[in-house]
């Protein structure tokens, strides 16, 4: 009898060792695993056990908390800003997908998240306190019904510093009330919204893309700042990442995405081979080809479309800058902001590239990724108060171009 007391409390004995040895294990690899420095172990680590996706009541208190801040005005004082409505948890050696829209062009959003397969940022304007309110009502219904939309996208809100967007009250069911999933959301939205050009707003409001987009990209380290109607390449995402992550080299590089514009959108290229097959029956073409086609030829479309086939996404070649080009591009470390005094139409994107040129970064177009336009870009007539303001920007353009000569009195390049 005693002899198996004994055993018992020895089996008991060594079962709680072994219970503290684990405990002792775990410590130590939780200890082990704070101190990884290498990115790939932290990648491989988090591979396998993702962060928690953060909940549907979490993101609706983000989203209250940012309105009832009350936003804060920009430098002009002319627009009031909400930051952060929706975020995003973002490693900060990723590439964000950075864009602006109007409420109504919200709908591209979609697509967008469709091909895009990192975090993304958007900056909305409201130009009208109803436009305001629709915008915070489809941020609340976005964060409750598109997982993706709460995981991967931060959006913020602008809109003229006279109005103030509202918590969403919800006693007031509203047309988006009975929603249930994230598709039904879209499908609303493409019902009540009127979808156009972003500075196309009929209203005696400016459209401010320069504040939209810095805002946009606030924060990021790698970015690619894009019109809303675009469309990037499959896959381009992974293949920035993956380029990015095994060279420290890109410092000072704004990699190019060439960007290209398609006659009818119901039918998106993937990949170059099928942009190819477009392209060479005119359903594709290069973009602004028949608005400003030196605002892209420096790109050189023809030597890219005849690069051979490749699997791995890199720089193909250099192009030297030369104004008026406005390439897009993903470029990490100082890079400089938009000048937020352009707004609506003209010079706005000019204005940074030229900038960038003369802070020293070299533009590389690479091989395989590209953008596409939805629709091919065409003059359109603006209102009397809209060409007075293109005539200004480009007043303004060569002011920016005496004021860089004194912000980089070093540099030896102009534009």
């Amino acid at each position: 009898m005693q002899m198996s007391y004994a055993i018992r409390c020895a089996f008991y004995q060594l079962l709680l060792a072994a219970l503290m040895l684990v405990a002792m294990l775990q410590l130590l690899y939780l200890s082990l695993l704070s101190g990884l420095h290498g990115q790939e172990e932290q990648d491989q680590y988090f591979e396998f056990f993702p962060p928690s996706p953060r909940s549907v009541d979490q993101v609706k208190a983000q989203l209250r908390t940012a309105l009832a801040s009350g936003g804060v005005l920009d430098a002009s004082g002319d627009y009031r800003v909400y930051r952060g409505l929706l975020k995003t948890t973002m490693d900060p050696n990723d590439v964000i997908l950075a864009t602006h829209a109007s409420v109504d062009n919200l709908l591209h959003l979609s697509g967008l998240l469709e091909r895009w397969e990192g975090p993304l940022s958007v900056s909305v304007f409201a130009a009208t306190k109803e436009e305001a309110q629709l915008a915070t009502v489809l941020a609340y219904a976005l964060s409750s019904h598109c997982p993706d939309m709460r995981a991967r996208v931060a959006m913020h809100l602008v809109c003229p510093s006279r109005y103030e967007a509202a918590v969403p009250d919800p006693r007031e069911p509203g047309e988006f009330a009975l929603l249930r999933t994230c598709q039904e959301v879209f499908d609303k939205l493409a019902r009540v919204a009127q979808p156009g050009v972003n500075y196309a707003l009929g209203t005696n409001v400016s459209y401010p893309n320069n504040l939209l987009r810095n805002l946009a990209r606030e924060g990021a380290n790698y970015a690619l700042v894009i019109d809303v109607d675009m469309v990037p390449s499959e896959g381009l995402w992974r293949g920035l990442r993956e380029m990015l992550d095994q060279s420290s080299q890109w410092g000072g590089t704004a990699l190019v995405v060439p960007a290209f514009e398609i006659r009818r959108a119901r039918r998106m290229p993937m990949s170059k081979t099928e942009l190819l097959q477009l392209y060479q029956v005119g359903e594709v073409r290069p973009f602004y080809y028949g608005l400003c086609t030196p605002c892209q030829a420096p790109t050189n479309y023809s030597r890219w479309v005849n690069l051979p086939e490749e699997s791995l996404l890199r720089p193909a070649y250099v192009v030297p800058w030369q104004d008026p080009w406005e390439p897009f591009y993903v470029a990490g470390g100082k890079v400089p902001t938009f000048d937020e005094r352009f707004r609506q139409y003209g010079f706005n994107r000019i204005s940074q590239a030229c900038e960038l040129h003369v802070a020293g970064f070299d533009f590389e177009v690479l091989n395989e990724g590209f953008l596409v336009h939805k629709g091919f870009k065409e003059a359109l007539k603006f209102h009397p108060q809209k060409e007075a303001e293109n005539q200004h920007n480009k007043i303004l353009y060569r002011q920016f171009k005496q004021e860089l000569k004194a912000k980089y009195p070093s540099s030896p390049r102009r534009c």
